[in-house]
């Protein structure tokens, strides 16, 4: 099983996934971002300007293809579940990874996690991010493209705990 647990940065993801993880058995935790940032690392500038001018390193055309690849291997090699979180608005990037983890495992889940602009802010201030950094800048553009673009299952993390949260996704996926 795949479990894709979206949303702006500072929603819950990282909570929520975390969480997942203790509360469901043959589990592991699969981050995209590592893939991000070892791309960011190895990809000479020049590649990087073309292929990424927002300095954005979803906007590599590897890392889509990777994190489907990688995704692939884990799931062969260890046969265990995989909790993703990561925060992707570019639906047609949500649409090459799910469909690419859906080829692995039917059994593939999307959830978006949801929170006013106002929530996330406060979430991100209380996390010890910096005002203004890259976090903060991508929430109305996430907030934006969740609310143009079908991304799966939608949960209000606003007024719910996370028990609540988790308790939803499992039904969700079956396993109360």
């Amino acid at each position: 099983m795949i479990i894709m647990i979206n949303g702006a940065f500072g929603v819950g993801k990282t909570t929520i996934a975390n969480q997942l993880l203790n509360e469901i058995e043959n589990s592991m935790l699969y981050d995209p971002e590592e893939i991000g940032y070892m791309l960011r690392n190895v990809i000479p500038i020049d590649i990087k300007r073309t292929e990424s001018a927002t300095g954005d390193f979803q906007d590599l055309d590897l890392w889509k293809e990777l994190t489907v690849d990688m995704g692939k291997k884990l799931i062969t090699k260890y046969e265990l579940n995989l909790i993703v979180p990561m925060t992707i608005r570019e639906i047609e990037y949500f649409h090459y990874i799910y469909n690419g983890f859906k080829s692995i495992d039917k059994q593939t889940y999307h959830f978006c996690l949801n929170a006013s602009k106002e929530t996330i802010y406060e979430r991100l201030r209380e996390r010890g991010e910096e005002e203004g950094n890259w976090c903060f800048q991508q929430t109305d553009k996430c907030l934006a493209a969740y609310n143009q673009y079908e991304f799966g299952e939608y949960i209000d993390t606003e007024k719910k705990s996370i028990d609540e949260i988790i308790q939803h996704i499992k039904g969700k996926l079956n396993l109360l």
